[in-house]
């Protein structure tokens, strides 16, 4: 082990080294081993790179495409989307807190009508259904156009209010 400050910001095998030493000679036999040892393992001999991605350097025209085995076209999302995204998604967990508190603010009165086996999962039901309408927009709208998907988003945030708690609130009954 050295102790060359530059070891750390170079990789084995660059060639370039440090500029004050030359770069440690590999042996050959080590490298063949190598390759033979790939070969022997499965490791394709035909190097391939993914879309986006360009080989550079020698036998750099040798390089093959990895061909997308997804038909729509995967873009990423804008800045306008990922912020609607999270807001919208801030606002589903709340929805499920208010949920939460207002579904526990709740029961005593509950328990009144219905039994705790009839409650219970209906308020499960209640707690995940932000959370379940947020997955299926998302699922359902992809490769859709955005004002889809954030209308989808946007229409849940107005079927999912938490009544319980915008009614009874945190401190009613």
């Amino acid at each position: 082990m050295t102790s060359d400050s530059d070891d750390a910001l170079s990789w084995d095998g660059d060639e370039g080294g440090s500029p004050t030493r030359p770069a440690p000679k590999k042996p050959a036999k080590a490298s063949r081993e190598r390759a033979e040892s790939a070969q022997t393992q499965g490791e394709a001999n035909d190097p391939a790179l993914p879309e986006g991605w360009n080989a550079v350097g020698k036998g750099s025209a040798a390089v093959g495409r990895i061909e997308n085995e997804d038909d729509e076209d995967q873009q990423p999302l804008s800045t306008a989307m990922l912020l609607i995204l999270g807001i919208v998604g801030g606002v589903y967990l709340l929805y499920s807190v208010g949920w939460v508190v207002g579904g526990l603010r709740l029961k005593p009165l509950a328990n009144f009508f219905v039994a705790d086996a009839m409650f219970l999962p209906w308020f499960v039901l209640a707690v995940a259904a932000p959370l379940l309408w947020f997955l299926a927009s998302w699922v359902l709208t992809r490769g859709k156009a955005g004002w889809i998907r954030v209308s989808a988003l946007l229409l849940g945030v107005v079927l999912l209010v938490p009544w319980p708690f915008v009614t009874v609130g945190a401190i009613g009954l």
